[in-house]
């Protein structure tokens, strides 16, 4: 089932629980005889609370009839968001098993329904919260990073061309509004398999990265239809695209923490032997500022417009190397001597004076 899909199906689960539970507390209004448990509510009311109560059920059954398999696609360990919405879809579950139980055999339990109804509409809102609003940041990103536009297209052409897709990739047809839409689908269709939107959305990459990521997670075994080599090159070129606007994640995996850790320090080295030299006047000035024009170009617009520094330019030394460090951790890779000339760039031409 596509994200789009589910999500569309998650706001009805939602309006079906509040509908249901704000017609119980009506309902709840009217005399109640105890002994014959019969109310004076009005029955065309009454069958329309039942009806409400059979297509919230429904749905949640065939929402799990498509959600649970996911589960063994998933992660060797599921991320805390999975466990809890887990956590949640069993808990409406077991409270819908024993609503039936109490109407069908159980009736002297029947004051605690409000309780019951309550409990769902508020496990109904956590669940839906935890999964919909990051399938409609999907769509904001898209728009917003205005990855279908002229401009964007054409952004993602030059950047996809040095990506590392294989030569019999079409490149021209990747950055073409039609591809990036199959790509859109393979993720909210295929990615999301084994993977949450918040996974895979959560940190931004440079295009080689994106590559490099698809390419691991297509050749992956999994249960179910696999990602073929086109829509692997479609769904890098569509992250490529709505990469601009990704906020940054503190979750990473292991070998991007330990190669911007090695970065990171790489950045540090470079700033004290900067400073070292500075302070002994022994550095050889080879700086070509062409070069560092070029470079800090073609590497800090992969990830974020150049007009960000423009904007919001550094007012000392130490927050220039602070952001270097800070897009070093977010994945960018460099090495030392780029971060040396990147650094000096910025400060030779964005520092507040």
């Amino acid at each position: 089932m596509a994200t789009s899909t589910s999500a569309i199906l998650g706001l009805i689960f939602l309006g079906l629980a509040n509908a249901s539970v704000f017609l119980m507390f009506k309902l709840w209004g009217y005399p109640f005889d105890k002994e014959t448990r019969t109310s004076e509510a009005p029955l065309a009311l009454m069958r329309l609370h039942r009806f409400l109560g059979y297509a919230y059920a429904m749905l949640y059954v065939f929402m799990m009839w498509h959600m649970v398999p996911r589960l063994w696609n998933y992660q060797v360990e599921l991320p805390p968001r999975t466990v809890a919405h887990l956590m949640l879809g069993i808990t409406i579950g077991v409270l819908i098993l024993v609503k039936i139980a109490i109407l069908r055999f159980f009736r002297h339990f029947e004051e605690s329904m409000p309780y019951i109804g309550v409990t769902l509409l508020l496990c109904t809102y956590l669940l839906i919260g935890l999964s919909v609003p990051f399938t409609f940041r999907e769509i904001a990103l898209r728009t917003q990073a205005g990855a279908f536009s002229d401009e964007g297209i054409a952004r993602t052409r030059q950047l996809i061309e040095n990506a590392g897709l294989p030569p019999e990739a079409p490149l021209n047809q990747l950055a073409s509004k039609r591809k990036l839409r199959e790509g859109q689908r393979v993720l909210q269709r295929k990615c999301v398999v084994c993977h949450d939107l918040r996974t895979i959305l959560a940190k931004p990459r440079t295009p080689t990265d994106w590559v490099r990521l698809v390419n691991r997670m297509a050749i992956k075994p999994m249960i179910g239809e696999p990602i073929y080599k086109e829509e692997e090159w479609a769904v890098s070129a569509y992250l490529i695209a709505i990469t601009p606007d990704i906020q940054t994640s503190v979750r990473q995996q292991r070998q991007e923490q330990v190669r911007a850790d090695e970065a990171k320090a790489a950045a540090e080295i470079a700033t004290a032997t900067m400073e070292t030299e500075a302070a002994t006047d022994t550095r050889v000035d080879t700086y070509d500022g062409a070069a560092a024009k070029a470079l800090f170009e073609d590497k800090c617009s992969q990830c974020h417009p150049l007009t960000d520094v423009e904007d919001y330019p550094p007012r000392s030394e130490e927050e220039t190397t602070e952001m270097m460090t800070r897009m070093i951790e977010n994945g960018l890779y460099l090495e030392e001597e780029e971060i040396e000339l990147i650094t000096r760039y910025i400060n030779d031409n964005y520092l507040e004076q």
